[in-house]
């Protein structure tokens, strides 16, 4: 036991590296808050507490980290996200020109945002136009579109 008391600061300096290095690649700040912990631990061992009230205070101070200062922790880089939409939503709604004649099987339609899309023209009796009348069957070239939504890489289109 003599051993464990007289090097103790050697537990307590890897066990903050360790919890470090798995905070690092989990980044959910739980192994942070242990690592705070453990360097209480370390500081009780260098102010000459016992072992026991070491592993006592790297304890409490890990769990009011944990559910005090944690969870504003993570609202606040929540709240920094970027709420422009990406990926399918950022697709959504986009509007574009029939490049390749479209119909039900498939076509090419060029978007605004630059893309080239394989396209596919919603059944006709799943969507009205704006007019209220019912879309054509085929698109020819040059005609305006809307996406709709996408199935794979096939963007999902009715008249604009």
């Amino acid at each position: 036991m003599d051993v464990v008391t007289q090097y103790a600061w050697i537990i307590w300096i890897a066990l903050v590296l360790l919890f470090v290095v798995v905070e690092v690649t989990t980044l959910e700040l739980t192994f942070l808050m242990l690592a705070i912990g453990s360097v209480g631990g370390l500081l009780a061992d260098l102010f000459g507490a016992p072992w026991w009230l070491q592993i006592v205070v790297a304890a409490v101070l890990a769990v009011l980290l944990l559910f005090t200062v944690r969870p504003p922790l993570l609202r606040a880089l929540g709240r920094g996200g970027d709420p422009t939409p990406s990926n399918v939503e950022a697709l959504l709604g986009l509007r574009g020109t029939v490049v390749v004649a479209l119909g039900p099987d498939a076509g090419q339609v060029k978007l605004t945002n630059g893309d080239t899309w394989t396209a596919r023209l919603l059944p006709t009796g799943s969507v009205k136009t704006p007019a209220g009348a019912l879309p054509p069957a085929v698109l020819d070239t040059g005609s305006s579109v809307v996406v709709t939504a996408i199935e794979g890489s096939t963007a999902l289109v009715v008249p604009a």
